[in-house]
């Protein structure tokens, strides 16, 4: 299988695409005002403890309070100034078999292990934990693990005695996958960057009262160079220099050999488009996708579950009908794995496909469905096909699905439909300048848009429209228009008002 990681850098946000076998199978994006939280160490205080939820709420500054689950608690629950110059945690703090309960007012540092979704605050843990390329630091702890993904006893056992050599009093250690094969010199210095993280946020908790953000992990692309980058990828392919040297400086630090395989696009199109992704990506927001027999899967989301329904539309078939609803059933399975994955869904989820009368058919449905719900990394419990045709299964859910990190509620209809995020519509615009740019040698333009939008393009001492100018070597006149849409532009030439938007519109 072709692996590849493609990672596009605007000003509006950075977008990071795996593709297998040239199709585009995860999605990762991350803007300027909704950045990656999971990972991120807040000092929180808190503000309710609720027994009979088995919970507790945690002031850390955000919007809504943290959720912090009794199951989610370690141990042993420290103040967060019990941290400070505390060089072993576990040693000097004693354990009990029950596990202990926050009370209301106490400062306790804790980590986002889910982002906030919707209404809800993100949740938090109070077991810490600082991952790194070959390793994960636990601090308060004294854990020596391996990765249950290492397979070889004797790889298991020479990781573990080094690990077990290298491990300071008051941490544990967690080898990861990538560690395999990897030399005691290597995961040492992996080891000492970080414990440098750990006295860096010991040093912030000396003068950083609570709520506050006291430790923030690697951004989305970062993080997906860091853990996903692994030797079964045959390139990485940016178009940021920035992030290019970036990437390049820490691989040939920590895995010298990867650094060949990442590029630097330099091509006048857009790198998605280079790749193809662009479209692949335009589809993955939609509430319908085809499949190759002519039928259609419809994707609906409820506050409480997200609903999948398989439909044959087209599809009319020349063989019995059992048979042109397994056709249709099976690739519906595989498309829905698919686009579960790209699309990160996750929580309940309940798919509706064609009635068969067959067991074994709906014993072949089912087990394709699990074949393509494995290939992804996130978690899933998938129950039998009920005698209705429905599958029900819950996936593991970090992070909002694409549909919230690309779209906000509708003012006026309280967010029942949905419209484009201004900054998505930013990118949008200067995804049309760089097709425009690599064709046209025009130097002015008038750029229509919304009210709203001109006001999102001006603002700011360095506005996104002068950061746009700057960028493409174009002089830009911003016109509002109150009849268009939010997440609709038109581009003119000032020279003779010709209209060019649909010239450069994917």
């Amino acid at each position: 299988m072709k692996k590849e990681i493609v990672i596009n850098s605007s000003i509006g946000e950075t977008r990071t695409a795996i593709v297998e076998n040239r199709k585009l199978v995860e999605l990762f994006v991350e803007q300027p005002e909704n950045e990656r939280m999971v990972g991120d160490i807040y000092v929180g205080r808190v503000v309710n403890v609720v027994k009979g939820m088995q919970a507790a709420f945690v002031d850390i500054g955000h919007k809504q309070d943290a959720f912090l689950h009794f199951s989610d608690i370690g141990d042993v629950l420290l103040d967060y100034k019990s941290f400070i110059k505390l060089s072993a945690p576990v040693s000097s703090a004693k354990r009990s078999n029950r596990r202990p309960i926050p009370r209301e007012g106490q400062e306790i540092l804790v980590q986002i292990i889910k982002e906030p979704i919707s209404r809800k605050g993100a949740r938090v843990t109070t077991e810490l934990s600082f991952p790194g390329r070959f390793l994960v630091l636990v601090p308060n702890s004294d854990v020596v693990g391996i990765s249950k993904k290492i397979f070889k006893i004797k790889e298991k056992r020479n990781l573990k005695k080094i690990v077990r050599g290298l491990r300071p009093d008051g941490f544990g250690v967690i080898v990861r996958t990538v560690a395999e094969n990897t030399s005691e010199n290597v995961i040492t210095n992996d080891l000492n960057g970080l414990l440098k993280e750990w006295k860096n946020l010991e040093r912030k908790l000396e003068k950083t009262p609570p709520p506050a953000l006291v430790y923030k992990d690697a951004s989305m692309a970062s993080s997906v160079i860091r853990d996903l980058f692994t030797p079964d990828v045959d390139r990485v392919v940016m178009d940021s220099k920035k992030l290019y040297r970036e990437t390049t400086t820490y691989l040939k630090d920590v895995r010298s050999k990867l650094a060949d395989r990442v590029e630097l696009y330099k091509g006048k199109v857009p790198v998605f488009d280079h790749f193809g992704i662009e479209s692949e990506f335009e589809k993955c927001l939609s509430r319908k996708v085809w499949i190759p027999s002519g039928g259609h899967v419809l994707f609906d989301h409820t506050e409480a579950l997200v609903a999948v329904d398989v439909n044959s539309g087209k599809f009319i078939g020349r063989k019995e009908p059992e048979e042109n609803i397994l056709k249709v059933n099976l690739e519906a399975a595989r498309e829905i794995a698919r686009q579960l994955r790209l699309r990160d869904i996750g929580g309940i989820i309940v798919v509706d496909f064609i009635d068969m009368v067959e067991p074994k058919n709906k014993k072949r449905l089912s087990d394709e469905f699990m074949r393509e719900l494995r290939r992804g990394r996130a978690q899933v419990n998938v129950g039998p096909i009920s005698e209705f045709g429905l599958i029900e299964l819950t996936r593991e859910r970090v992070r909002p699905s694409l549909l919230y990190a690309f779209s906000e509620p509708c003012p006026t209809c309280d967010g029942l439909g949905r419209v484009i995020s201004e900054s998505t519509v930013l990118t949008k615009i200067e995804r049309w300048l760089r097709r425009f740019r690599a064709e046209r040698k025009e130097w002015s333009i008038s750029l229509v848009v919304h009210p709203s939008m001109a006001e999102y393009l001006r603002s700011g001492f360095v506005s996104n429209t002068r950061k746009l100018m700057w960028k493409y070597r174009l002089k830009i006149d911003v016109v509002r228009d109150d009849s268009l849409r939010i997440e609709k532009f038109r581009v003119l030439l000032k020279k003779d008002g010709t209209d060019m938007t649909d010239q450069f519109v994917i």
